[in-house]
């Protein structure tokens, strides 16, 4: 006897799958960060951020070097959104500079940080033993001191600039990403795939770049998003104290720097880099807030 068989059996499988079956592993992420209100909070207030300090020769007419002593010290008014400094320099126009600079500070100081801590970690998760205890040794030595201070030792030694800021906050965090990364790798040096690499002739650094590396990723985004942040932060501390970007220079800690002798008679000199470097901050923590639950499969749908 002949059976007919219902038509959605004969279909295409992939047609009875939930659209969010067939997204791939980073458009789930990207779908659950969407969902996020302080990550899309963030991400906004980030873009307009970055959006102005890319466009700051077109958001204001003054220049953020040019001294006007005849306008030194105005208070917040329609000519000088954010006042004037003592030199008669308008206060808005070095702001919006100065994100130009504490922003390509916590990027370029993460960055370096990434490129020393995660080789660091990926070699002493994948070969453990004396390696993995001599590496580890290197970078406990290196946690014994606070962040801040290691980097203080740093610029004692190079000498105060932006660039050398830059050097001793990146040095000083990467402990944490060697840290984070050999955790992660420590858990996937011990997988099917890695066996399977190693019988096909796979030689250890193709094996840790190619095969466990990206399964580090997501904590590496995470906790790199969260780092800037940190990063920014050390610099303007480092630059508050005179030891980061030296004057002129319009950097968020320097602007601080030069506005704390005058905070009875010219609040706005500090009041407003401060805020700028606050809401950079809770920007990007936001952000980096809404990144870690979305890469958490465990919170996922």
């Amino acid at each position: 006897m002949h059976t007919s068989i219902p038509a959605s059996a004969t279909s295409d499988p992939r047609a009875r799958l939930r659209p969010s079956s067939l997204r791939s592993p980073w458009g789930d992420v990207l779908v659950q960060l969407a969902r996020s209100r302080g990550a899309v909070t963030g991400g906004i207030i980030l873009a307009v951020l970055l959006v102005a300090a890319v466009g700051a020769p077109l958001l204001t007419p003054y220049d953020s070097l040019s001294m006007r002593p005849e306008e030194r010290l105005q208070p917040p008014n329609r000519r000088h959104l954010f006042g004037t400094d003592v030199f008669g320099r308008d206060l808005w126009t070095r702001v919006l500079y100065g994100s130009r600079i504490s922003l390509r500070t916590g990027v370029i100081s993460i960055t370096l940080a990434v490129a020393l801590g995660v080789p660091l970690g990926l070699t002493s998760g994948y070969y453990g033993g004396s390696v993995d205890r001599l590496l580890m040794r290197l970078v406990d030595l290196m946690l014994t001191f606070p962040g801040i201070l290691l980097a203080l030792v740093i610029i004692a030694i190079l000498g105060p600039n932006l660039l050398n800021a830059m050097l001793a906050v990146g040095i000083s965090a990467s402990p944490t990403y060697a840290r984070v990364v050999r955790a992660s790798v420590l858990g996937a040096r011990e997988q099917v795939y890695v066996d399977a690499a190693r019988a096909i002739g796979c030689r250890d650094g193709r094996i840790m770049v190619r095969h466990i590396l990206p399964n580090t990723v997501a904590p590496i985004i995470v906790l790199g998003t969260l780092g800037v942040a940190g990063a920014i932060i050390s610099a303007a501390a480092l630059s508050y104290l005179g030891l980061g970007a030296q004057p002129p220079t319009p950097e968020w800690g320097a602007l601080l720097s030069e506005g704390r002798n005058y905070l009875r008679v010219a609040w706005w000199m500090t009041a407003f880099p401060g805020l700028a470097i606050m809401i950079a901050v809770l920007a990007i923590n936001l952000l980096g807030d809404g990144l870690r639950d979305a890469l958490d499969p465990r919170l996922r749908p």
